[in-house]
């Protein structure tokens, strides 16, 4: 980030890139570069429909402790940092998240991609602490897919 007159932006870079016939695209050099993704890694894609875009995070951990997390929750003050806090003391690394109210100043949902390559108990632990908070009504974790299909 960077400060302009007492404002702070978020420092961004863009390109313009093509499709190919097998609905591969090049993340250009300068992009790469930047964000420190090298050949190999694992990128986490979410498209979301509504919003007509795709949002690409690298991975720089083994995917096998990639995990997504489903969680139902008091839409209130605090209820979102007390998941987070909570997955925070147990060394689970949140790498992207989407919550929404569901039902306005009563219910709300988040789904969250976690590492769990640092926890230092495993997914159903987490659920388990996740499901006694008295914010949360249900916790569904379930392994992250890598979403590799043929070609």
């Amino acid at each position: 980030m960077w400060a302009n007159q007492g404002r702070v932006f978020m420092k961004r870079l863009t390109a313009l890139v093509k499709v190919d016939s097998k609905g591969r695209i090049t993340i250009p050099l300068s992009i790469r570069n930047a964000l420190g993704i090298e050949t190999g890694m694992m990128m986490l894609l979410i498209g979301d429909v509504d919003r007509r875009e795709i949002i690409a995070t690298p991975i720089t951990t083994k995917s096998e402790s990639i995990y997504e997390i489903d969680v139902t929750l008091k839409d209130r003050p605090g209820a979102l940092a007390a998941v987070a806090d909570t997955l925070a003391k147990h060394g689970v690394d949140i790498v992207a998240s989407k919550c929404t109210s569901i039902i306005r100043g009563e219910e709300g949902g988040c789904t969250i991609i976690a590492d769990f390559s640092r926890s230092d108990v495993d997914h159903e632990e987490i659920r388990r602490k996740l499901e006694v908070l008295d914010v949360v009504f249900r916790v569904i974790i379930r392994k992250f897919e890598t979403g590799m299909e043929e070609i």
